[in-house]
């Protein structure tokens, strides 16, 4: 048996109450695992808007479990109260109800802006989250905080908290699931945190004159973890280190990767209840309806070349750069690309260009559609992700899944889950996909070419690649045992 914690989850976004982003999957996922190995979870999130109207929409009513909260930070009255959901799994949800606060239209930003008030309005998250785990009396072996939202959770209680006899056995781990987020401040606003002058140094926030909450959770947590091996190892790099290099290097003692993991209930073509029909490994007939449900639903007629899915924040980061200088190379292949995501105007309008000119062979949809999302994964025969760097990704997890072949940069979690394809690993099974070795629009469009190549003329050995991703297995819960190694190690 593994060994059981008191988990406390601290974290800005949690599927299905709050989403802009994959931690929230991960929020969603994890936790439920480890309540399945043992420990005791409880998981704080802020209670926004978008909760109150999940809160609506789903009719189920969250419980009022402390009434006026006590905590102090310059600037915010005491009183916020507490709500609680159970989930099925056994893990507690907890919601910090302040309407000042997180009552907003969105998350972090609106209209394409960060609140200006960012700083006090986490910090108040994660020092309230805290004082509710102690009104509740819910002592913890471990505090996992969650990017830079939750990053003052382990400086509290290096500071707040240091001499509280609650959290004397506690001890912190910190999640950076994009070091490209820091949660970055002016240097006067360290006031308002609450914490006393001297955990404004190069040993805590402080950063070039700066307020940085995520340094500071880096500097003063126990453990700290990204999302994927290798993306623990870029990030302590210039290239990839977003200007937190040196600080990681220097705390490379306590930081690990630990990859993602898939809700394969949700993620699965033998039971996904979005597409026209279920395939499996053993059984692949229904792949090709899939496509061709695809390219009714997106308006693209047949083709000889493969269909590829592209499903994406579209920024700089995702590689769009590369893909449209790569483009009209790509439409040349007679590879015809669906392409679903929103983001950077820029993009929007230079696909929307594209789209235009090759009307046969791109397909534009400017949303985020989870039906469109799974109909994309089980329709395509290959799935594009180009980026610049991806810490973890999780599309390419599940197009593997979903035999849809992935087209994917030498990067982060992309480099830890996809085996690229050689002469010897397709012969032997292992290979799984295509891997593009240079962050180049020329290296893109040779990866592709290989693809679509192998696509044509060898029908067998593309099927052997897709049984093969097929096959692969990124469940929660092996990830999650690897935390509760973690936390062993932590603990003793």
């Amino acid at each position: 048996m593994p060994r059981t914690f008191e988990i406390v989850f601290l974290a800005s976004e949690m599927v299905p109450y709050c989403k802009t982003g994959g931690l929230a999957d991960v929020v969603g996922a994890l936790p439920a695992e480890l309540a399945r190995l043992g420990s005791k979870v409880t998981v704080i999130v802020p209670y926004y808007r978008a909760v109150a109207e999940w809160v609506e929409k789903s009719r189920v009513e969250p419980r009022v479990v402390v009434n006026a909260l006590h905590f102090f930070l310059p600037g915010y009255a005491e009183g916020a109260c507490v709500r609680e959901i159970t989930q099925d799994s056994g893990t507690r949800i907890l919601f910090i109800d302040y309407p000042s606060a997180y009552d907003r239209e969105e998350l972090y930003t609106e209209a394409g802006k960060d609140y200006e008030d960012n700083l006090t309005r986490f910090a108040v998250f994660s020092k309230a989250g805290l004082e509710a785990a102690k009104a509740l009396n819910i002592r913890p072996d471990i505090v996992h905080a969650h990017d830079w939202q939750a990053a003052m959770a382990p400086v509290y209680l290096k500071s707040h908290f240091r001499d509280d006899p609650f959290f004397s056995d506690t001890r912190s781990v910190l999640t950076i699931h994009n070091l490209g987020y820091q949660g970055r401040f002016p240097g006067g606003m360290v006031r308002a945190l609450d914490v006393p002058f001297e955990f404004f140094s190069i040993d805590g926030l402080e950063y070039f004159g700066q307020v940085n909450l995520l340094k500071g959770g880096i500097m003063l947590a126990d453990r700290v973890t990204t999302v994927s091996p290798t993306y623990a190892k870029e990030i302590q790099t210039p290239e990839f280190g977003a200007g937190l290099d040196g600080v990681l290097r220097a705390c490379s003692h306590k930081l690990s990767g630990i990859l993602n993991g898939v809700d394969y209930s949700a993620w699965n073509p033998a039971t996904d209840a979005f597409i026209v029909a279920d395939y499996s490994s053993r059984n692949l007939a229904g792949k090709s309806k899939c496509r061709a449900d695809l390219r009714r639903v997106v308006g693209l007629p047949e083709g000889k070349g493969p269909l590829i899915g592209m499903i994406s924040r579209l920024a700089e980061q995702k590689g769009f750069e590369l893909l449209l200088e790569a483009l009209p190379g790509i439409v040349k292949l007679d590879c015809q690309l669906v392409i679903l995501g929103a983001g950077d105007p820029r993009y929007h309008t230079a696909l929307s260009e594209a789209a235009q000119k090759y009307p046969k062979n791109i397909a534009l949809r400017l949303e985020f559609s989870n039906e469109l999302a799974h109909k994309i994964e089980a329709g395509s025969d290959a799935f594009l992700m180009p980026s610049k760097y991806e810490p973890c990704g999780l599309n390419q997890m599940y197009s593997l899944r979903y035999g849809t072949v992935p087209i994917v940069t030498a990067t982060g979690g992309l480099k830890d889950t996809v085996d690229n394809v050689t002469p010897a690993r397709l012969k032997a099974g292992k290979a799984t996909g295509f891997v593009i070795k240079a962050f180049t629009a020329q290296s893109l469009l040779n990866t592709v070419k290989k693809a679509a190549k192998l696509f044509r003329e060898d029908s067998q050995a593309w099927r052997g690649l897709m049984i093969a991703g097929m096959k692969k297995d990124f469940s929660w819960p092996a990830q999650a045992k690897k935390y509760v190694k973690l936390y062993s190690e932590l603990m003793d």
